[in-house]
């Protein structure tokens, strides 16, 4: 299996890079690399995603409830009693600064997990609000916990939800930190179709459930900013606009995406070795 994987691996240019686009440019390798071989077995993400849906219908009382677009489903401060598991739709999740502003700190698909935030203080610490009618299922913790000890396959399924949490923030992180604009654009755009792949959706052709404000709001750029780096995307064939809506996004190939950020990391006389 590990020789498979290692095999199935693309290989990436070298191009010698120091200080910051040193470091950004190892997180796109770190990135592309996991990404692409995730593309190719996506149809096994799916049957991962369905596998844990069916494994926690058969051990667990979930609570269903379908959510709309702007629906909440906790908010900061409210105690914490539930773990939800995203079944379908898209959902964001927001922070209050200490100055009143909202902040979209992540974005959550079907078979994601929300509220492992919650645990540690007992409250959850943001809100989690959808971005399209989708169906959430909620968990209790205590119960969680009992069918763990029970069910040793189910805490791995937890284990793995959290490491994927924690991969996620950092990534998320690294990408605010070392990519300039233009590749944090592409990145959220790569993000989002790898994401909706790996649930066996299409991705030539996506709706984006967020207004450029959001996505800047997201990625800590401006409105403007947001929106010259997507004009740019499309002047270079990466992406396509549809004529119905600007939240319609034509992406011909995924691939092009990575190799945009790597175009942008590259010092203006540098060669591929």
């Amino acid at each position: 299996m590990l020789a498979t994987a290692a095999a199935a691996t693309p290989t990436i240019p070298h191009t010698p890079l120091n200080g910051r686009a040193g470091t950004a440019a190892r997180l796109v390798v770190d990135r592309a690399a996991p990404r692409a071989w995730a593309a190719t077995d996506a149809q096994l993400a799916g049957e991962r995603i369905a596998d844990t849906l069916k494994l926690l219908q058969d051990k667990l009382p979930i609570h269903r409830r379908v959510v709309h677009a702007g629906d909440t489903v906790y908010q900061a401060g409210e105690q914490f009693a539930c773990l939800h598991i995203l079944h379908s739709g898209f959902f964001k999740i927001v922070n209050l600064s200490a100055d009143g502003r909202e902040q979209v700190v992540g974005l959550h698909f079907k078979g994601d997990w929300l509220g492992f935030d919650g645990i540690a203080s007992g409250r959850y610490g943001c809100d989690a609000i959808a971005m399209d009618t989708g169906e959430v299922w909620s968990v209790r913790y205590d119960a969680l916990l009992k069918a763990c000890a029970e069910h040793p396959q189910l805490l791995a399924v937890v284990h793995v939800a959290m490491s994927r949490e924690i991969a996620r923030d950092r990534d998320s992180m690294l990408s605010l930190c070392t990519l300039p604009a233009d590749a944090r654009v592409a990145d959220f755009l790569r993000y989002w179709a790898d994401s909706l792949s790996q649930r066996g959706l299409r991705t030539d052709q996506i709706t984006l459930r967020m207004t450029r404000a959001e996505i800047g709001n997201y990625l800590g750029m401006t409105l403007e900013t947001v929106s010259r780096a997507l004009s740019r995307l499309a002047r270079g064939n990466v992406i396509r606009f549809n004529e119905k809506g600007r939240r319609d996004i034509h992406i011909p190939e995924v691939k092009a995406l990575t190799e945009f950020i790597q175009r942008t990391l590259m010092p203006a006389d540098a060669t591929v070795q």
